[in-house]
């Protein structure tokens, strides 16, 4: 099967699709221009589903070039054959591949090596294949030059040649594996002298559970213990069925049973090659796939709350002023025009020990006034719900200002404040009003601001400390290129940050727009992009319909309709005896067009219907309309809570085991999984994403731990027991009956909540 059908079937996909997929790919074209303007070719994949087929290609690919590497390596050993050629060539991943690779492998002299060359795998291959008695079998091979001094000694070396061949069967590998993460236990203790009646990983002390069952969180929590020194990990056959991988390899060896002398010494051979040999490999397998898998899953977490995170709406083009609150190093002050660029700035100090209450409120009532501000955004951290009364005593002394104040998530605004991209923008300027700065314009516009911070460094994740950074990094690369993509960029006021995430730009020509727009005033047609040094055609094909221009010569170019498709656009026009630009926003005259009338070899359906849909509502911004949470009056402190208390927050995290919400107490509090709704929950992010203004309950308080318990339950269904699909449970095959009785009853939710440092009731 080629690589285009292999994928295709994956997929659920045509051939075809694919094949055209990866030339388009090969080609120099980006996930976010072929899944908007070559619908026609890929037959309309999705962004997702290439994102999916790139990974594969590259996968595909790697596997390849690795089997010829193994190929011209085994035939330099003058050992391949027709049958291990086709299944090297057939082999489907990677891990099959080295199976097969594993007997011709160069390795380091092992004794099995030794003993082949002391010329007794004659011998091993005897005691296999043909009834005799194993020490009259050795007697012959016996020879004191080669250090083989009795028949004891041949016997042994013959042992260990036969426990290496019977380590390197591909089939018998991939039975183990498969066997064993089907029926394997995880088994969790306390490493010596680590225990600690307050550690975070106090629940794993005694712990078992199905591998295969095995959540992602947990997974990551159980092997940050163990990187931590505090954890041991096994992994263990149920112990009812703690013989069947030897019972595995006998029988994929052919061993005879029975008690003969011959037939015990291959029964230990086979033995030692589980005890000595394939357990410790095949845990350290299985353990790698866990930890892959719960990477994998914690990644597409994060990718998911980056998403969300990045397409959050935006309250728009205003003045606005940022409020980085503190207590005895006072509130930062920093006022943005309605493109972002710093009109003023300064400190206050209402808080405590300063206690500048009503010359605060001056300071700002002033500013507000001198620079027409809209717009009040207040961090989030130490300080925000005083700042926010503060806020609110200045709009109750001057309504006339008729401003609007909202308490944004600033995670990530101190990692900006201190980077190179900050220090280049402001030199002059503390990073503490910096961060001022970053809180006004990710008001403005969450992801033009967020793409200046590195994603991992928001906040939004599951573990993103514990998994593969490579790939988290190139995951949430992906996310805001298409999230940028997906928007759209103001061509004459965007960042070099947010202009090199468009597609078919990179940092080297994104800053070279700049220098264009700073040299030549701003542009006025997206052909002008064309003059941008190093900015040639086919980033030009790629980057021009994702950048906008407002109130230029054209007015197709503040849309998303992609240049090519320009000629389109006239011809519905002069089909309607109108001008271009009175056919662009008016509905009425749209809705007469015939779509089909305007199908042509050049344009397709999907572009024509794209076109017609984008003409409707030129320019026109994805994300949802602006909405801010209302946090309760007097609820500021963790001692404001109190069992029962309904209140508004903003979802700022999601995870596989529940959501964490602001509720405006400097602590977010938890709504686990079991709390999201009234009915089960498989996936948290089915009922809720970062950003959500949500309704939730106080269950739990735990001031001196600062946890937080909530709920989105309705009252009707507290205390009512959890549906049975959602506990788990090991097979019947994992000895569970054996644990103790805590054990049986703690479906292992808790144990890795805890591990991640939350309190769960």
């Amino acid at each position: 099967m080629n690589l285009a059908a292999q994928i295709a079937q994956e997929l659920g996909v045509r051939p075809q699709q694919v094949s055209a997929t990866i030339t388009l790919l090969d080609e120099g074209a980006t996930v976010p221009f072929i899944a908007r303007y070559r619908k026609e070719v890929t037959g309309a994949l999705d962004d997702i589903q290439l994102r999916q087929l790139a990974l594969r290609v590259d996968y595909l690919r790697d596997l390849d070039s690795r089997k010829q590497t193994i190929l011209s390596s085994i035939k330099e050993q003058g050992k391949l054959t027709e049958t291990l050629a086709s299944a090297i060539a057939s082999a489907d991943t990677k891990v099959r591949l080295e199976d097969l690779y594993l007997p011709y492998r160069p390795k380091r002299r092992t004794k099995a090596q030794a003993a082949r060359e002391a010329g007794l795998e004659p011998l091993a291959l005897q005691l296999l294949n043909t009834g005799c008695d194993p020490q009259q079998a050795a007697c012959p091979f016996i020879s004191p030059e080669k250090e083989i001094a009795d028949a004891d000694a041949a016997l042994a070396g013959a042992q260990q040649i036969l426990i290496e061949q019977f380590s390197e069967q591909a089939e018998l590998l991939e039975r183990l594996r498969t066997w064993l993460w089907q029926n394997g236990i995880i088994n969790v203790s306390v490493a010596r002298g680590k225990a600690s009646d307050n550690s975070k990983f106090r629940d794993y002390y005694d712990h078992q559970e199905a591998i295969r069952n095995m959540p992602s969180h947990r997974a990551l929590a159980m092997f940050r213990g163990s990187k931590e020194g505090e954890l041991k990990i096994t992994l263990l056959p149920p112990e009812s069925m703690h013989k069947d991988p030897i019972q595995a390899i006998a029988q994929q060896n052919h061993i005879p049973a029975g008690k003969g002398l011959r037939a015990l010494w291959l029964q230990n051979c086979v033995e030692l090659t589980w005890s000595q040999k394939l357990h410790k490999q095949i845990e350290n397998d299985l353990l790698k796939r866990l930890r892959d898998e719960a990477e994998t899953e914690a990644i597409d977490v994060f990718a998911r709350n980056l998403k969300d995170l990045l397409l959050a709406a935006p309250a728009g083009q205003k003045v606005t002023l940022g409020l980085d609150p503190g207590l005895r190093t006072g509130v930062k002050v920093a006022v943005v025009d309605s493109t972002g660029k710093l009109l003023d700035h300064g400190n206050i100090y209402p808080h405590a020990p300063h206690k500048k209450w009503d010359e605060s409120v001056s300071t700002l009532a002033k500013l507000a006034a001198k620079h027409k501000v809209s717009l009040i955004s207040i961090g989030n951290g130490t300080a925000s719900r005083e700042t926010e009364q503060l806020v609110k005593e200045l709009s109750k002394r001057h309504p006339e200002l008729n401003l609007t104040s909202v308490i944004v998530n600033e995670a990530g605004a101190s990692i900006y404040s201190a980077s190179e991209l900050a220090s280049r923008e402001f030199p002059d300027l503390d990073v503490t009003i910096r961060g001022a700065v970053s809180i006004a314009r990710r008001l403005q516009d969450p992801l033009a601001e967020l793409v200046k911070i590195e994603p991992k460094a928001i906040g939004v994740g599951q573990y993103q400390h514990d998994v593969d950074q490579k790939a988290l990094a190139g995951s949430l690369e992906n996310v805001v290129e298409d999230g940028v993509n997906h928007v759209g960029v103001d061509l004459n006021t965007a960042s070099c940050e947010l202009l090199s995430q468009v597609a078919g730009l990179n940092r080297t020509t994104a800053q070279n727009i700049i220098d264009y727009r700073d040299k030549q005033g701003r542009f006025t047609d997206r052909k002008q992009l064309l003059k941008v040094p190093r900015l040639g055609a086919k980033a030009f094909e790629q980057c021009a319909a994702f950048l906008r221009i407002r109130d230029g010569k054209q007015p197709l170019d503040n849309s998303a309709v992609h240049p090519e498709a320009y000629p389109l656009v006239d011809k519905m026009a002069l089909t309607l005896r109108c001008k271009t630009a009175e056919l662009i926003g008016n509905s009425t005259l749209i809705k007469t067009l015939a779509a089909q009338q305007f199908i042509s070899d050049q344009y397709g359906e999907y572009t024509v219907n794209d076109v017609i849909a984008e003409l409707e509502k030129p320019g026109r911004d994805p994300r949802p309309e602006f909405k801010t949470a209302q946090f309760a009056e007097g609820v500021e402190t963790l001692k404001d809570l109190h069992i029962g208390m309904q209140l508004e927050g903003v979802i700022t995290n999601v995870t596989n085991f529940g959501a964490f919400v602001d509720i405006g107490v400097h602590q977010d509090g938890l709504v686990h999984i079991s709390q999201l709704a009234d009915r089960f929950v498989k996936d948290p992010h089915s009922i809720v994403k970062t950003g959500d203004i949500v309704q939730v309950r106080v269950t739990e308080v735990d001031e001196a731990r600062r946890r937080i318990a909530l709920s989105m339950k309705s009252q009707a269904t507290v205390g009512k027991p959890v549906p049975a699909k959602a506990k788990s449970a090991l097979p019947a095959s994992s000895a569970a009956e054996k644990k103790p009785k805590s054990m049986q009853t703690n479906n292992g939710l808790a144990a890795g909540l805890k591990a991640a440092g939350f309190k769960i009731k």
